[in-house]
């Protein structure tokens, strides 16, 4: 789902050097289909040009509260009444402070108090400014009146220090702003992922693996996150992980046995996507196994537990979804294993069609459930893909109830 596409993104920029990633901002929102009134306060002016922004989002940025010769001096309420989203990007010490206490002395905090719409504030400071109590408390007092925070990463700040108060990365900023705009029906609901391909030691340099990436499951985490849930991601795959996720990284089998079964109480639904082997060696060299050209090499193998169906088993209120990777009788097979593993929803996907394979950013899936229906999808990207499979279990017996957005503190 394009949760900007069409949206109007106010983006307040303050005057800090990272003011310059702000531009990057833009481009990105842009791309994901917005429209960006940028509004620059008066420091933010001394360290970008807004003519920069201006060109990048084919609005003019806005600097001042009236226009030149004062024609027009309710700027603020017409931006306001237009937006759907206000973020403020980079938030400075001084801009937390009056939000906080409810100033108006520019265009930015006017807006700010004349807007409805979701609102967020991507703080980038010095580490010792970020840590100050004064700040910290503005932070918490934006944050009870319902404004997301994308907290500040650390690393090398542009003062010479180390440390938390570096602007958040840009896709974790983009991906705050679609959860804002996302309609927050899984909101509070707790989601446990898998995903990726295990591996089975074979020896220290060799592996029994498969061709799964993990980009399906990683699709589902941030979806699930987008639209309000805590995310567990227990994950075989080394991609990078979506932002504001718990990962949980494993290798094996038994290792991701072993984290969903501590995580599978507490979790409301459980997306298991990840592609686990099925056989594992009976015995791990504890060498490498050297090649002999005269003589072949018979492995024993012996069968991994079969994780999808444990949790079948012991599952009460959870909504169980498996993942049906096959080459040959795709439906039979899926069925199959949707009445053994007793799930709630299979997703079945022939991993011979072109889109639909390992490591492929398309997906060809069938949805399968209980009562015999099915649902084919068409190639999608695995986003819209992981999209549709969360829309389907929304409309499960037994989905919690939780999605509803917090009220807000005026």
């Amino acid at each position: 789902m394009k949760f900007l596409e069409g949206k109007t993104v106010l983006l307040g920029v303050c005057g800090g050097i990272a003011a310059y990633k702000a531009a990057e901002l833009c481009r990105l929102l842009v791309q994901e289909g917005a429209t960006v009134q940028v509004i620059m306060t008066a420091g933010a002016r001394e360290f970008i040009s807004p003519l920069t922004f201006s060109v990048l989002t084919g609005q003019p940025a806005l600097t001042e509260i009236f226009k030149p010769g004062g024609e027009d001096p309710l700027t603020h309420i017409d931006l306001a009444d237009r937006a759907d989203l206000f973020l403020v990007a980079p938030a400075t010490a001084n801009i937390l402070a009056k939000l906080a206490a409810g100033l108006a002395d520019d265009l930015l905090t006017t807006t700010a108090l004349a807007v409805t719409c979701p609102t967020l504030v991507a703080p980038a400071m010095n580490v010792n400014m970020y840590a100050k109590a004064a700040v910290q408390e503005n932070l918490a007092t934006l944050e009870r009146r319902g404004w997301g925070i994308v907290e500040p990463e650390e690393g090398f700040l542009a003062c010479g220090t180390t440390g938390k108060g570096r602007l958040a990365g840009l896709e974790r900023i983009v991906a705050a702003c679609r959860r804002a705009l996302a309609p927050g029906d899984y909101r509070d609901v707790a989601v446990l992922v898998t995903a990726g391909g295990t591996r089975e030691p074979l020896d220290p340099v060799r592996y029994i693996g498969n061709y799964s990436s993990g980009k399906m499951g990683y699709a589902l985490a941030r979806a699930a996150w987008e639209r309000g849930a805590r995310v567990t991601l227990v994950t075989a795959s080394p991609l990078p992980p979506p932002p504001e996720v718990e990962v949980i990284r494993v290798q094996t089998a038994a290792e991701m046995l072993a984290a969903v079964e501590g995580r599978f109480e507490g979790s409301d639904i459980v997306l298991k996507a990840a592609a686990v082997a099925d056989f594992r060696p009976v015995a791990q060299a504890a060498n490498k196994i050297k090649k002999d050209a005269k003589q072949g090499l018979n492995l024993e193998l012996e069968p991994t537990v079969d994780i999808l169906a444990y949790l079948g088993r012991r599952k009460k209120r959870q909504i169980l979804v498996g993942f049906a990777a096959e080459t040959q009788d795709l439906l039979a097979n899926a069925r199959q294993k949707l009445q053994n593993k007793h799930l709630d929803l299979m997703v079945a996907n022939d991993v011979t069609r072109p889109g639909a394979g390992f490591g492929s950013d398309t997906n060809i899936v069938t949805l399968l459930y209980p009562d015999g229906s099915k649902e084919e999808l068409p190639r999608l990207s695995k986003p819209e893909v992981a999209h549709r499979i969360l829309d389907a279990v929304k409309n499960l017996p037994g989905f919690p109830k939780k999605g509803t957005r917090p009220e807000r503190e005026e």
